[in-house]
C-alpha cells in the first residue's frame, strides 16, 4: 500500500516517532543501520523509518543489513528485492552460523544462544565497517515483556530492554524504536503494507527459551486488564529508563 497511511499504520508511526523523540534516539546526519531478518518486526521497523526520515527536521541515512544464517542461501533474495524497490541501500551476507549452531561444534550452548551471539557480533562488525552511527533493532512490546520475565526468573534482577544503548565508548548507538508497539498492531501494519514476511527456516525457531516462556505466561495476560496493566507498567519503566545509565542512576 503506497497511498495514504491506514489508521493502524498511523498509530505505529506516531508511537514510534514519540518514543524516538522522547529518548533522543537520532541526531542530525545519523547513519542508521537497520537489521532486517525477514520477520514482521524488522520489516515494519524499516518501513516506519523510511516514513519518519521524510518527516524529520534533519537529514539521516538508512542502510538495511541482513545476515543470512545459512539454512537457505537464497532466503534473503525477496528482502533484497524489496529493499531495492524502497530505494534504501542494503548489505546482505550469507553466513554459516545457523548450521553450526545445530552441529557438534556447539556442545555447550543452546542453538539460539550460539547463533544470536554471533549474529549480534557480526552486525556490530558491519556497523563498524560502514562507519554507521546507529544500529536499529526490531524489538517490540512483546520482547519488552518477555525480557523482563527472563531476567526475573533466570537472572534474578528487575530489568528489561532499553530504547537506546551506547556501545564501545560512543562509537555507535543501538536503538529499539518499536519498543512501545504491541505485536498485533505490527502484524496488521505489515499486512496492510504487504511486506515480504518470510518464514523462519531455523529448526529451533519455536523452541527458544523466550518462546517457551511466552507460552507459559499466556494465561497471565489473557485477561485484557492484566495485559494492559503489565504493558503500561513496563512502558512507564522504559520512559523513565531510556538508557542503562538512567537505570543505574535510579538504583542509587
Amino acid at each position: 500500500m503506497r497511498g495514504r497511511l491506514t489508521y493502524i499504520q498511523k498509530i505505529c508511526l506516531t508511537r514510534t516517532g514519540k518514543l524516538m523523540a522522547h529518548t533522543h534516539m537520532l541526531e542530525p546526519d545519523a547513519r542508521v543501520g537497520v537489521a532486517i531478518s525477514g520477520g514482521v518486526d524488522s520489516g515494519v521497523l524499516l518501513k516506519l523509518l523510511i516514513h519518519l526520515k521524510k518527516r524529520l527536521p534533519f537529514p539521516i541515512e538508512l542502510m538495511a543489513i541482513h545476515i543470512n544464517p545459512g539454512f537457505d542461501p537464497s532466503f534473503h533474495l525477496p528482502l533484497e528485492k524489496w529493499v531495492r524497490e524502497e530505494g534504501v541501500s542494503g548489505y546482505f551476507e550469507i553466513n554459516d552460523m545457523g548450521p553450526r549452531a545445530h552441529s557438534r561444534e556447539n556442545r555447550s550452548n543452546s542453538p539460539c544462544f550460539f547463533c544470536s551471539w554471533r549474529r549480534r557480533k557480526r552486525l556490530f562488525e558491519v556497523v563498524n565497517n560502514f562507519r554507521l552511527t546507529h544500529l536499529a533493532l526490531g524489538h517490540n512490546g512483546e520482547d519488552l515483556v518477555s525480557t523482563f520475565f527472563l531476567n526475573l526468573f533466570y537472572a534474578g534482577r528487575i530489568e528489561t530492554l532499553y530504547p537506546s544503548e551506547i556501545f564501545f565508548r560512543g562509537e555507535f548507538k543501538l536503538i529499539r524504536p518499536l519498543l512501545l508497539l504491541d505485536k498485533q498492531k505490527i502484524k496488521a501494519a505489515a499486512r496492510q503494507w504487504k511486506l515480504p514476511i518470510l518464514e523462519n527456516p531455523c529448526p529451533s525457531a519455536n523452541t527458544s527459551k523466550r518462546k517457551v516462556l511466552l507460552k507459559e505466561l499466556s494465561d497471565l495476560w489473557e485477561e485484557k486488564v492484566r495485559r494492559k496493566c503489565l504493558y503500561s507498567a513496563l512502558y512507564n519503566w522504559v520512559l523513565q529508563n531510556p538508557t542503562p545509565k538512567a537505570h543505574e542512576r535510579a538504583q542509587r
